[in-house]
């Protein structure tokens, strides 16, 4: 949905204050919709040849039929677009409900009601959120009767939730040689520690002629993150069947549970129309910034990556991603060795870039720009020099790098 664009396509902008406009909108869906719509809606500002619009992101929700709060579940409440209809009849409205999803994280009792939130409110504080006697309300963490929901208990300080990274040493599930455990804790937080873990994995490879340096990673950085976050908000938390990921020597696969989300298509999925399968947890993952804009981390993996990474079924979606050749660096010479590509840390690549651009650094210079300790650097670059990828000419004192 889109405010300052006519029927016709054509941007005519906005005149009033766009953030009060903004905000009056969000307090109106807020205020005047039922069942809570938080984590279905996305409001973004736009502008195009200096003129502002609003774009409105509406996702698909679980617990149709919305209506407006002061009408009811009735006709004059319900709302759909059938030719130029829009009226919901009363039977309409009893079909949908019949339909309605109501395994919602918010409906269920969490399994311990002496629960403590102190991560995710420190989370929240770094955002600059506040945090004040609402703020698990506002959440929709606590369920009418007071208790804790099984939301509260999945973004809880301790819960029995396992979420493991997997390691195996070859293309498959059979030879597994590290389970690495991140989980027993805020669902925010296991998946932050999982993103950090596929960071640390994703090495980096070299090549370094005479003439250039190109490097590349083993696999894009922004769609792994965007297929962990959607593995946490996506899967189907109630099963208690935690999302898996794991590392073979050629790919990652990441696995939710539940299958495509309710009423959406492969097709749809994949053009990124979004459902979230979790509005509440989806809007939480949001507001940290885990997640940005509603259905763009799949356009994002698909401007990377082909739609052949996903997998589907009945019970799971499965995303691999192949880990990239060192060869797409481009065809080596026949006078340049294999031998000269490298999977380098991040302190070596760092180091190499400041040799390039000052073959008469010292490792003084390079200590204080990267902000380590002379040791550390004395220690890469013997190992940069060990691997035959530079060398030293002259002294210490008056000397240069020279690149191999």
């Amino acid at each position: 949905m889109y405010i300052g664009v006519s029927d016709k396509g054509e941007i005519v902008g906005l005149n009033q204050n766009i953030d009060e406009l903004q905000l009056q909108i969000k307090d109106r869906i807020k205020n005047n919709i039922l069942p809570i719509t938080l984590g279905l809606y996305d409001i973004e500002v736009k502008e195009e040849s200096g003129k502002k619009y609003l774009h409105i992101i509406i996702a698909s929700g679980n617990e149709k039929p919305y209506y407006l709060r002061k009408k009811g579940m009735t006709p004059e409440g319900c709302f759909i677009r059938v030719a130029s209809s829009c009226s919901m009849s009363q039977k309409q409205i009893e079909e949908s409900y019949g339909k309605q999803t109501r395994s919602s994280l918010k409906n269920i009792i969490s399994p311990t009601q002496d629960l403590s939130f102190s991560q995710l409110k420190i989370y929240y504080e770094e955002k600059k959120y506040p945090i004040n006697e609402n703020f698990f309300k506002q959440l929709g963490l606590i369920m009418e009767d007071g208790k804790y929901n099984y939301l509260a208990y999945l973004l809880a300080d301790n819960n029995d939730i396992s979420i493991k990274v997997a390691t195996y040493s070859g293309n498959d599930a059979y030879d597994l040689i590290e389970s690495e455990e991140y989980g027993y804790c805020c669902l925010i937080k296991a998946a932050k520690n999982v993103i950090n873990k596929f960071d640390l994995v994703n090495k980096t490879f070299t090549k370094i002629t005479s003439e250039d340096r190109k490097e590349v990673k083993m696999f894009d950085n922004i769609s792994i993150k965007e297929a962990i976050t959607n593995a946490f908000v996506h899967t189907l938390w109630e099963r208690e069947y935690p999302p898996k990921f794991e590392i073979f020597n050629d790919h990652i696969a990441i696995s939710s549970t539940g299958g495509l989300p309710l009423n959406v298509s492969k097709e749809d999925f994949l053009k990124g129309f979004s459902a979230p399968t979790h509005p509440e947890l989806m809007r939480v993952f949001k507001d940290l910034e885990l997640v940005e804009q509603l259905g763009t981390g799949i356009t994002r993996i698909l401007k990377s990556y082909s739609k052949d990474v996903y997998e589907f079924s009945d019970n799971f979606i499965r995303v691999n991603f192949k880990f990239k050749n060192p060869e797409t660096l481009g065809k080596l010479p026949k006078s340049v060795d294999n031998a000269n590509i490298y999977s380098l840390t991040e302190t070596q690549n760092r180091i190499l870039k400041l040799i390039k651009s000052n073959k008469r650094i010292t490792q003084a210079q390079i200590s204080n720009i990267l902000e380590v300790n002379v040791t550390t650097v004395a220690r890469n670059l013997k190992t940069l020099k060990d691997k035959n990828i530079i060398r030293r000419n002259g002294s210490n004192k008056n000397g240069q790098w020279e690149l191999l």
